[in-house]
């Protein structure tokens, strides 16, 4: 059984999308449970992916192809996952704050996040802090994380954060993006950081008290 799983794991990391697709139809075929495939296979992955895009061995491009070759799989192995069986660290409400438009960052996080586990809520770009509040009332996750890639921005960040722990106390927030770091997300009172794609995945993981096997 694990040797198909690893298959599909290698074949994401390969970025082989055709690989990924065979696979995934091999699996069900052999009566394989869908929700390991999708969690032992295309996430375990989706994992090495964010290690080699941590140290600097793939980049944006080729984690955007693994992306594609991953959300194969699940596009096939998804419609037979029985409701419910698919487990669910958490979720999370993201989007990349008021005045900013770029995302590429925010959508590497979330394609990591959603690999992971967690159940993803995904706002978009040059999101108001009125926006994540919406969304925070109507979708009642468990973190809110926020991306900015532009220092003029940050005020826009801090106004967020701050109006999230004025309305809903209890919520984790994250924060991220090339001009933030640990010292900035600290002034502005969010509870963790994530310089990268895996730190934040390894932060969700924190926030909600789950150990990251990764």
């Amino acid at each position: 059984m694990k040797e198909i799983y690893e298959q599909l794991a290698s074949a994401v990391l390969e970025m082989k999308s055709g690989e990924v697709e065979r696979l995934a139809h091999l699996a069900l075929k052999e009566g394989y449970p869908p929700e390991e495939a999708i969690e032992q296979g295309l996430a375990a992955g989706m994992n090495e992916v964010g290690k080699l895009f941590a140290s600097k061995v793939y980049f944006v491009p080729e984690v955007l192809v693994c992306a594609k070759a991953m959300y194969a799989g699940f596009d096939i192995l998804k419609e037979k996952v029985v409701s419910g069986s698919l487990s669910r660290k958490g979720s999370i409400v993201i989007g990349v704050v008021d005045g900013d438009f770029h995302d590429i960052g925010k959508n590497i996080v979330k394609l990591m996040l959603e690999a992971a586990g967690f159940r993803i809520v995904d706002l978009g770009k040059n999101v108001t802090h009125d926006r994540f509040c919406e969304a925070v009332a109507a979708e009642k996750p468990d973190i809110v994380a926020m991306s900015t890639l532009m220092s003029t921005t940050m005020d826009s960040m801090s106004d967020t954060v701050a109006s999230l722990k004025g309305r809903f106390p209890e919520l984790k927030l994250m924060v991220g993006g090339a001009p933030v770091d640990d010292s900035f997300s600290r002034s502005i009172g969010a509870h963790f950081y994530g310089e990268d794609a895996r730190r934040a995945v390894e932060g969700a993981h924190d926030l909600m008290g789950i150990p990251f096997e990764g």
